[in-house]
């Protein structure tokens, strides 16, 4: 009689899902929001002769890189199961803390953006301590944390606005030195960087551990994923994100930073990350769908601009947006639990 050994499952090794966890490389709605898209710019363009040139999509690309590069963080913090709704407090430290040492110390482009990244990423890092180790649900604590940080943003501001803020970040805005091939390098680096986080979620074992961690997160323990360092490395690379996405916000604006910057970031960002996608119970998700969400809402806001009506209808289509988004989330959770 001869036995079978059984192996063990190795620590690397990402707990068997329930359901599906891991995404299709393109998602039936990753593909609606191309034709949402392509449908919406088209009408745009028939209606607004000036949408398709240059001196328009420019203004939207560079608007939509902040949004979509602070939403590639947040889909990894959704996927698990969390949230963060203190970004934008984030993004008012980090911005006026690099405006400061702009005007102050007139510091280069690569130490401008050491600066903001660094403090993203010990933002971040707080909101993972707490968070992992604290055993307090994330958006208790983000909400804390958001009033701790635009607090702290208001103190380093010191007065109601930053002036004089040199051309320094001019590589990410959108002038001419700002852009390739006529894209802003805002969009550019966005993309690479969404690109590299996809390929990093479905092809490493740590990424696929954020799902699993989304999916169960006592069967992801005992499957020996170390779910409190992924929990804390999802809030740090997202506080890294939103350090960069800084940058971009203080290269789009004049040499005035003001008290207003970040304000309702996280609304946006989140808003991109739901249209992309990504299910707010954690376990499902994608970063190409949230750059398609982001540029999505841009061109919404661009398009009421445009069309000179009024900014509040807007809000309204967003939310039409993010009520089918999270309507077909549900009916998909429905559908895979009857199965």
């Amino acid at each position: 009689m001869t036995t079978t050994a059984v192996r063990p499952p190795a620590a690397t090794d990402p707990p068997k899902p329930r359901g599906r966890v891991l995404p299709a490389p393109v998602s039936g709605q990753e593909l609606v929001l191309v034709a949402v898209i392509a449908l919406l710019w088209i009408a745009l363009a028939l209606t607004t002769p000036a949408f398709l040139t240059s001196g328009s999509l420019q203004p939207l690309l560079v608007a939509t890189a902040p949004v979509a590069l602070v939403g590639v963080g947040m889909t990894i913090i959704i996927i698990t199961g969390g949230i963060d709704v203190s970004v934008g407090g984030a993004m008012m430290v980090c911005s006026v803390l690099t405006a400061k040492a702009l005007v102050d110390s007139g510091v280069n482009l690569g130490v401008a953006v050491l600066i903001s990244v660094v403090a993203g990423a010990v933002l971040g890092l707080v909101n993972g301590v707490l968070i992992a180790y604290g055993r307090v649900h994330a958006i208790i604590i983000t909400f804390g944390t958001a009033n701790l940080f635009t607090f702290l943003g208001l103190r380093i501001f010191g007065s109601t606005t930053v002036n004089g803020i040199p051309g320094t970040l001019a590589f990410f805005g959108r002038g001419t030195e700002g852009r390739t091939l006529g894209i802003p390098h805002a969009f550019l680096i966005t993309v690479l960087i969404t690109a590299a986080v996809w390929w990093y979620l479905r092809h490493t074992a740590g990424g696929r551990h954020f799902f699993a961690i989304g999916g169960d997160p006592v069967a992801a323990r005992l499957a020996g994923v170390r779910v409190q360092r992924r929990i804390l490395l999802a809030y740090t690379i997202t506080g890294v994100l939103v350090g960069l996405a800084a940058c971009f916000l203080i290269a789009q604006g004049t040499s005035t930073l003001d008290q207003s910057v970040g304000s309702g970031k996280e609304l946006a960002v989140i808003a991109a990350v739901v249209i992309g996608g990504t299910s707010i119970m954690g376990g499902r998700g994608s970063v190409l769908g949230t750059l398609l969400g982001a540029l999505l809402v841009q061109s919404v806001s661009s398009g009421v601009t445009q069309l000179g009506w009024k900014s509040q209808l807007s809000d309204l289509f967003v939310g039409v947006f993010i009520i089918v988004a999270v309507g077909a989330d549900l009916l998909r959770a429905r559908a895979r639990r009857s199965r």
